[in-house]
């Protein structure tokens, strides 16, 4: 096995501040998690800059019809592979729009597939898998900036035409690789040292958040800040949704739940028939005009 020298990572490194995290009770123990989870806010406000322009590629990639690739291994990749299967039921968009790859496929959400990350070819019959071309986005995470498989697959859609963004948890990335935008997140030393599923972990999950969340507030599926594009899909989404359309038409409980019956559960089609007293497909007719965008049609 090649060796690979990591030692100048920050990730890599000891935390002076956890050196006698062993002797801790199990308060002080929570105390020094807690305190070095708190810087994590600030290091990702220092990126947002990279991070604006990751999402105006994931905007206009959807809006292109093309579709977003998160690609990583183990941590970084569940991570990936969360946020992207959170975005059909918040959003009521197609599961092609956002993709999550891990190193290993399915079986490493897991368990840990030992090597994974050192397999660049992998990440090739992935993408490939994928039928990723021209025109999607593709967002390499690697915490460390050190897992081929990442490094290669962001080499392999660069080289299909798409857009690439890579995304690191240290100053700079231990592999490097040309890339349309660099987001660095320097989360410093880890609390116990090298796990990266801490610190690391909760500023990679803080960025996909943000890079997936506001492209889905670019793409008009919320209005101020409630979720008018969720389909009731189950109770707690259901009873959510009547009280989104209650607080958009003042219309009382009973006319809210019928007419969201009537719209086959998408809150904004049945917000759009309230207020324009409009049939079910006339509403989806006017949200189609728009490109989905409510506030033109209520305001």
């Amino acid at each position: 096995m090649e060796s690979v020298d990591r030692k100048d990572l920050s990730t890599e490194k000891q935390n002076p501040k956890s050196l006698d995290i062993d002797t801790q009770s199990i308060d002080q123990i929570l105390r020094t998690i807690n305190q070095e989870d708190q810087t994590i806010a600030n290091k990702v406000n220092e990126a947002i800059g990279d991070i604006s322009r990751a999402v105006e590629l994931t905007t206009n990639a959807i809006r292109s019809g093309n579709r977003i690739f998160y690609i990583g291994a183990g941590t970084s990749g569940r991570l990936g592979v969360l946020d992207s299967s959170e975005m059909p039921p918040t959003f009521s968009v197609s599961p092609k729009w956002f993709n999550g790859i891990i190193a290993g496929g399915d079986h490493a959400l897991r368990n840990s597939i030992e090597g994974a990350e050192d397999k660049p070819e992998m990440a090739v019959l992935d993408l490939q898998k994928h039928n990723v071309a021209d025109g999607d986005i593709v967002i390499g995470i690697s915490t460390s900036g050190a897992a081929k498989y990442v490094t290669s697959g962001i080499e392999f859609a660069k080289s299909l035409g798409a857009k690439t963004v890579y995304l690191i948890c240290n100053e700079k990335p231990h592999i490097s690789a040309d890339v349309d935008v660099m987001i660095k997140i320097d989360t410093g030393p880890e609390v116990i040292t090298g796990s990266t599923r801490m610190k690391a972990g909760t500023a990679t999950k803080m960025v996909l958040n943000m890079i997936s969340t506001t492209t889905m507030i670019q793409l008009g599926k919320v209005y101020g800040n409630l979720m008018v594009d969720l389909m009731a899909i189950n109770d707690k989404l259901f009873d959510r949704g009547i009280r989104i359309i209650q607080q958009l038409t003042n219309v009382d409980y009973e006319l809210a739940k019928s007419t969201l019956i009537e719209s086959e559960k998408s809150v904004k089609t049945a917000i759009v028939m309230i207020k324009k007293s409009c049939s079910k497909d006339d509403a989806k007719s006017l949200l189609d005009q728009q490109n989905g965008l409510l506030r033109k049609i209520i305001e």
